[in-house]
């Protein structure tokens, strides 16, 4: 599910692409593998102080994310395997990405609980992605959930409004607090999941 940021930036721009792709033997695969690739670059950039250009590489890499489904699509070569994968580097990215704010924080920062900030923003962006994908297995429907909130926070947690904030933050220099706030609506959205999503059926 494509949260607002992909529906009106990210995703006119990784389908024209995708369709330049579709021509190369550039594979979806290998498209996830080139974002993943460039997600640890960018955190290893943030880490190192460089946080402008790290900034604006996250949300270069949020947009290239989505090529790899706009290739699969396009060429007919989508997999179970693909999906997977994509979930899979999709959370090794948000780590390099996080970790390299937790790093800039604590160095350049002079943050003393950038780590601990840091985790939680990681454990929150997990757990908002296993609590989605939890909720699918169980049946329920949380963007058609009669709660307001539940929708609302859907749709501020979702990963593409995430990375825009941390690049917007890490831009700013400001990765200790982008972190904090990753971290609380995280936890508010899982919380209010668990709640109005009504994951408990007796």
């Amino acid at each position: 599910m494509d949260g607002i940021v992909s529906r009106y930036v990210n995703r006119r721009l990784s389908r024209p692409l995708a369709a330049g792709l579709a021509r190369t033997p550039v594979t979806p695969n290998g498209a996830t593998w080139f974002t993943l690739a460039l997600s640890l670059g960018v955190g290893a950039l943030v880490a190192v102080g460089w946080h402008v250009a790290g900034g604006i590489g996250i949300q270069l890499a949020s947009i290239v994310d989505g090529v790899d489904g706009d290739l699969a699509r396009l060429t007919g070569r989508a997999s179970r395997f693909g999906a997977a994968l994509d979930a899979i580097a999709d959370r090794y990215a948000d780590a390099a990405i996080l970790g390299g704010m937790t790093v800039y924080a604590a160095r350049f920062e002079g943050e003393e609980y950038a780590a601990v900030a840091g985790a939680l923003a990681l454990a929150g962006a997990l757990t908002v992605s296993y609590s989605r994908a939890r909720a699918e297995a169980e049946g329920v429907n949380l963007v058609g959930s009669e709660s307001w909130i539940v929708n609302s926070l859907g749709m501020l947690a979702t990963r593409d409004v995430r990375l825009l904030a941390a690049a917007g933050g890490t831009v700013a220099g400001e990765c200790f607090w982008t972190l904090v706030g990753l971290a609380a609506v995280s936890g508010v959205t899982v919380g209010v999941r668990l709640v109005g999503g009504r994951f408990a059926r007796g």
